[in-house]
């Protein structure tokens, strides 16, 4: 199911919203300042490429006061933005029953849109 779901999902608009991202952080690794912010969008690309099969993994342990640091600028820079519209696609997705599957994906991306420093993408 993951692959079938995948390859639908690349071709519905996943690898769209991958390149926006990859994009995104392309331009924001110009500026040295900008490198760490331009790899975590680079990393939510490639994870919004192919969704299914894989799950947004933190850390565990303790929390590591620069990542918490960067988390926080990233918030305040206005990404959280990117988790309010993967949340309202992902309900407008859950209207109906085909596009349940859909909506979960987007559900997931808001983990690491919100947050992500810290994550990665496990299968």
């Amino acid at each position: 199911m993951s692959i079938l779901g995948n390859i639908l999902w690349f071709i519905l608009g996943g690898f769209i919203i991958g390149l926006i991202y990859i994009i995104m952080g392309i331009l924001y690794c110009l500026t040295i300042i900008g490198i760490p912010f331009g790899y975590q969008l680079m990393k939510i690309g490639v994870f919004t490429f192919f969704p299914f099969g894989r799950t947004p993994d933190f850390r565990n342990g303790q929390p590591d006061t620069i990542r918490l640091v960067l988390n926080i600028i990233w918030i305040v820079q206005g990404w959280w933005v990117l988790a309010v519209i993967h949340a309202v696609v992902g309900l407008l997705c859950c209207i109906t029953v085909v596009g349940i599957p859909f909506g979960v994906q987007h559900f997931k991306i808001i983990r690491i849109a919100l947050l992500p420093f810290g994550s990665t993408g496990k299968k």
